[in-house]
């Protein structure tokens, strides 16, 4: 049996959780999320808490840590949400929202306008540096977040592009003769 996949999944106070045969639904103050998973393992609720339960058949310790994973992400999505946070490098590089929409200015011939997926919102900081991704489902949002982040990947030389916020950025020297060697 999986480790993470024994772990109960408490339900907060305001969750409503729906359980027919494998699909399971909650219901938060964020929003609701439905997801179906493997009809082998067995979803229940009990004390007040999900309780994943796989079958006795080898192969499935995996999808039974993966299972408990997935709806313990529900839960956090419908109470509390998800954001990813990037930030824009480089000179005249800037965010910024027209109505739902966000307009990337990245050095591009044109201005990027992404138009968000249902769920997700853009939230753009003052500085126009700094924007975030927020929604109920994880993967949806690092999903978004990095198509985002591949409109203009930061390149090793001055670190110019898209950026998730603390992210690290490898950089090379450049050129012998931009140091002053001979």
């Amino acid at each position: 049996m999986s480790r993470i996949g024994k772990k109960p999944v408490p339900i907060p106070a305001g969750v409503k959780v729906n359980i027919e045969g494998s699909t399971v639904t909650l219901q938060g103050p964020k929003g609701t999320l439905t997801q179906t998973f493997d009809p082998n393992m067995q979803i229940q609720v009990r004390d007040g808490q999900i309780v994943v339960t796989p079958p006795d058949a080898p192969g499935y310790a995996a999808l039974h840590g993966l299972t408990r994973a997935l709806i313990n992400n529900m839960v956090i999505g419908v109470t509390e949400g998800y954001k990813r946070t990037l930030e824009v490098e480089g000179v005249g590089y800037r965010a910024e929202l027209q109505g739902k929409n966000l307009v990337l200015s990245v050095g591009l011939s044109h201005q990027v306008t992404i138009t968000p997926p249902p769920g997700i919102t853009f939230v753009v900081d003052k500085s126009q540096r700094v924007f975030t991704v927020e929604g109920i489902d994880k993967q949806v949002v690092g999903q978004v977040a990095a198509r985002i982040r591949a409109v203009r990947p930061p390149e090793p030389y001055k670190g110019k592009g898209i950026r998730y916020q603390g992210e690290k950025i490898r950089r090379k020297a450049g050129k012998a003769g931009k140091t002053g060697a001979k």
